[in-house]
């Protein structure tokens, strides 16, 4: 009867750490995020990269759902007649991690930490970019000085 006990207790324990495994991607954030993306002025194509590769496009204002990841985003923005803007967008350390570490030593004894790790989810970026572009100023023509005149005598 006591390993009959012992082994139900064992069961219990191993669907509590299983159900608790991988908080912030269950219960709290998620192992996905939206960036609001916004311009002045207004109706500029961004592009989103991180790592070397494009994530997604979007025109502002905008908002995209990006994966988390330990990577940083880097956000370009285009408009005729305006230069490129650029903002670097890093990936830190979710407000939640704390917390979930504190419980995740507990119920799951840093199971749920390692997931949240590997997947990203323990990470978050800057929820609005705001970029501001500046206009192209074409360039001006040099003054033309008058020719001297020649007089007739």
């Amino acid at each position: 009867m006591t390993s009959f006990k012992s082994a139900a207790r064992c069961a219990a324990l191993l669907a509590v750490c299983a159900s608790a495994s991988a908080c912030a991607s269950l219960v709290g954030e998620g192992s996905s995020q939206n960036i609001a993306i916004m311009s002045n002025p207004s109706g500029a194509s961004c592009t989103l990269t991180r790592h070397g590769e494009t994530i997604g496009k979007v025109e502002t204002p905008g908002n995209i759902i990006v994966k988390r990841r330990k990577y940083d985003i880097t956000v370009k923005c285009n408009k005729p007649g305006y230069a490129e803007a650029e903002y670097h967008n890093k990936s830190g350390l979710s407000s939640m991690v704390a917390g979930n570490v504190a419980a995740d030593l507990i119920l799951t004894a840093g199971i749920s930490s390692i997931v949240d790790s590997a997947n990203g989810a323990d990470n978050e970026y800057t929820p609005t970019v705001v970029l501001s572009l500046n206009p192209v100023t074409p360039p001006v023509a040099a003054a033309q000085t008058p020719a001297p005149q020649t007089s007739g005598n």
